[in-house]
């Protein structure tokens, strides 16, 4: 089992700049790929980044130049720097962990943190 927490969530102007932290603890072992998620209001969720042990990050279109996926293995916490904040960026932000990186069925999620941005 691995319990997720998210942190660093929000409230900031456009143009402004936010790190989200996922904190992972038990068999992380097992989950090679972790991953950010967004769900804004009345919309679907998204993905927005995932890194693993075997690619590069990859990302969103919709973020790409402006986010920045990075792990801290030994501290085993996952890290979403948001730079260039736009409104439409407003959601609730989700980690989540799984052995492979794949859609959006991962097996481990935190609870989410919420990223507000205003015009």
């Amino acid at each position: 089992q691995v319990h997720l927490v998210e942190s660093g969530g929000g409230s900031v102007q456009a143009g402004g700049s936010l790190r989200l932290s996922c904190a992972a603890s038990g068999a992380t072992y097992t989950t090679s790929c972790m991953a950010w998620f967004r769900q804004a209001p009345g919309k679907e969720r998204e993905g927005v980044a995932t890194i693993d042990s075997i690619g590069g990050p990859t990302y969103a279109n919709s973020v790409k130049g402006r986010f920045t996926i990075s792990k801290d293995s030994a501290k085993s916490t996952l890290y979403l720097q948001m730079n260039s904040l736009k409104p439409e960026d407003t959601a609730m932000y989700y980690c989540a962990a799984d052995l492979l990186c794949h859609g959006n069925d991962y097996k481990y999620w935190g609870q989410g943190t919420q990223v507000t941005v205003s015009s």
